[in-house]
């Protein structure tokens, strides 16, 4: 058969991987293993759920070979094996989501961190790629569960690859390293040993080594599921190895949760919170990556009712006596055991949580900048936490450049306030920036900065907290007038009559693209902003929706005008004297409130052109 091209995103992965971590090269051995103890763990569900398999007491194990006449390298195991397509879907391209995002982030990190650099390779799937830093070339032989022909995948890493018909005793694969003249070393047993102890010395299978002169059996490792051991015989570097090796997340774990519960439900779990967010946190796909076993048997990667979406930064492994090996995947779906141990482990994750925030502030912040806009989703998606998830949630607010709990808010809130006052918006120097935070800013009323998306949405059913009602503050009419302390407070029913002439004008001249316009209390500096009506939705919740489906169209909204702003002094003169200026002006009065909310104006050449005929007037 003739080479076959790699993929241009996978030749630029190889050209990263090969060129750039040679130093930290050893890693190739602690991906090859993971990959063949992968293998073995779908092989072994796949057996043992079926009824009527005859073969129970397979001995699974990896081997690593050595022969240092022909200068190779060889992991075998005896795993589910791969068959043709499996091997260019697998070896010859990226097939994942977010290539793009693994790129970015690999290339960022080679020059930064090398550590970083190790943990995305195993992190994205890639690992494979490793064994091409330590190799001229590799070769592939594979016979997959249930075939009686195997296959040749083999590459040097750099032209491409090719595949062609071998030959395989038995199911599984094998992965042959013609080792660089420079990496002898890879074929000694002592070194060999270090880097098993060092990586891989957790996994469950047996790691054995052969070098053709003994039969007897050498194994390397403890050949121990990590998770089943007392917590006292587990050191934290083995919990950070396990974590690195198994895909946990970027750079060490922030929080480990290891957890044996006895009782109705039977279950142990090893739980991670990584220290760094993962390139595909907020895909639509991203589940959290809880390997599902029963009695140490592996059976799922890809089932999402062990946590929920929200809780999708976490990682490790679930074990429980409670299930059948030979469940399908929809009763798995509907188990009552699964639901009772993910409502236990939610109340173990957010207990640790709670721990955290009351015992290390430092600590906590971090999970909060990598994680906060996830964890925040429980509050519109799980009704049994999302109190708990409230009173964890920090918040950037106007009166400080630190973030909040609403706890915090409402202890300093004014002693005439009643309302929990926010502003939804993109950014945070959209939030400053923004119009309607005038009057509160001069009044020494706190406003909370809602900047994540799902806070619109949480929001919807969730309306206040300890008795105070979550207020917009782009959203109806807001009377601030309590909070004034002077005795001479200007009267606003007096401004809506004084200015009626002009607000009548300016509706008159806006037509249906505004419901209303009147005059503004929280206005200070600005000439104008738009508000929703009290029932209306709000902008942020309208944007979305808007992102979300094209022909969303919004309701109009009202503006709302600065009296004492010399802009409406101006147009208040010229209402009568001259009215295509005023119209016109009134055109642009609106489109400024939409600049101020971070929109185009509605009609961009107008704009302009106007803008430049009034600068030209002036001069």
């Amino acid at each position: 058969m003739n080479k076959q091209p790699f993929e241009a995103d996978t030749g630029r992965v190889l050209n990263i991987v090969i060129n750039s971590l040679y130093s930290d090269k050893e890693i190739f051995l602690r991906e090859l293993i993971s990959n063949s103890s992968d293998a073995i763990d779908k092989r072994r569900f796949q057996r043992l759920s079926n009824e009527t398999s005859s073969e129970q007491n397979h001995d699974y194990e990896i081997k690593i070979e050595v022969s240092p006449k022909d200068n190779t390298l060889s992991i075998i195991d005896n795993g589910i094996g791969m068959d043709k397509q499996d091997l260019i879907n697998s070896l010859g391209t990226i097939a994942k989501s977010g290539t793009t995002e693994f790129l970015a982030q690999l290339e960022a990190s080679k020059a930064d961190d090398k550590s970083k650099s190790l943990n995305l390779i195993g992190q994205f799937g890639v690992g494979f790629y490793a064994a091409f830093m330590v190799s001229d070339s590799v070769e592939v032989i594979s016979r997959k569960e249930g075939s009686d022909v195997a296959f040749s995948w083999s590459s040097d890493g750099v032209s491409g690859f090719e595949i062609k018909d071998s030959k395989r005793d038995d199911v599984g694969t094998t992965v042959k390293l013609s080792l660089k003249k420079s990496e002898k070393d890879y074929l000694k047993r002592d070194k060999l040993v270090e880097i098993v102890k060092k990586y891989s010395d957790h996994i469950q299978f047996p790691i054995r080594f052969f070098d053709g002169k003994s039969d007897e059996k050498d194994t390397l490792n403890d050949a121990s599921a990590i998770w089943m051991k007392p917590k006292s015989e587990i050191s934290k570097d083995q919990y950070n190895e396990f974590f690195s090796q198994s895909g946990g997340g970027f750079g060490q774990p922030l929080i480990t949760l290891h957890n044996k519960a006895e009782g109705m439900i039977s279950y142990t779990s090893l739980l991670f919170i990584p220290e760094m967010k993962p390139f595909d946190l907020f895909h639509v796909d991203r589940s959290p990556k809880v390997k599902l076993y029963a009695n140490r048997v592996f059976i799922t990667d890809t089932l999402d009712n062990v946590l929920p979406r929200w809780l999708r930064f976490i990682n490790g492994v679930l074990d429980t006596s409670d299930l059948n090996l030979n469940v399908s995947r929809e009763m798995l779906q509907h188990s009552p055991a699964l639901r009772r141990i993910s409502k236990a482990l939610k109340k173990k994750i957010i207990n640790e949580l709670k721990k955290l925030k009351d015992k290390d502030n430092e600590k906590y912040n971090k999970f909060w900048n990598e994680f906060g806009a996830v964890l925040k989703e429980g509050i519109y998606e799980d009704t049994d936490h999302k109190l708990d998830i409230l009173n964890l949630s920090k918040f950037k607010s106007s009166k400080g450049d630190d973030e909040i709990y609403l706890s915090n808010y409402i202890e300093s809130m004014h002693k005439k306030q009643e309302s929990i006052y926010y502003i939804a918006v993109d950014t945070i120097e959209q939030a400053l920036n923004s119009p309607h935070l005038e009057a509160f800013k001069s009044k020494k009323i706190d406003v909370l900065f809602l900047t994540d998306p799902i806070d619109t949405f949480w929001l919807s059913n969730q309306d206040s907290y300890e008795g105070k009602k979550f207020v917009s503050i782009t959203q109806g009419s807001i009377d601030l007038s309590n909070f004034d302390e002077k005795k001479d407070v200007k009267n606003k029913e007096d401004d809506t009559k004084k200015y009626k002439e002009l607000t009548d004008g300016i509706k008159k001249s806006l037509g249906e693209t505004v419901t209303d316009v009147r005059i503004s209390d929280k206005l200070i500096d600005s000439a104008c902003c738009l508000v929703a009506s009290d029932n209306g939705m709000d902008v942020q919740m309208e944007k979305i929706m808007k992102l979300q489906n094209k022909d969303f169209k919004g309701m109009p909204r009202i503006l709302e005008v600065n009296p004492n702003h010399s802009l409406m002094g101006h147009m208040s003169k010229i209402l009568k004297s001259n009215p295509k200026e005023f119209d016109d002006l009134s055109k642009i009065v609106l489109d400024h409130a939409r600049l101020l909310e971070g929109h185009l104006p509605s009609d961009v050449s107008f704009y302009c052109k106007k803008i430049n005929e009034l600068i030209t007037a002036k001069a």
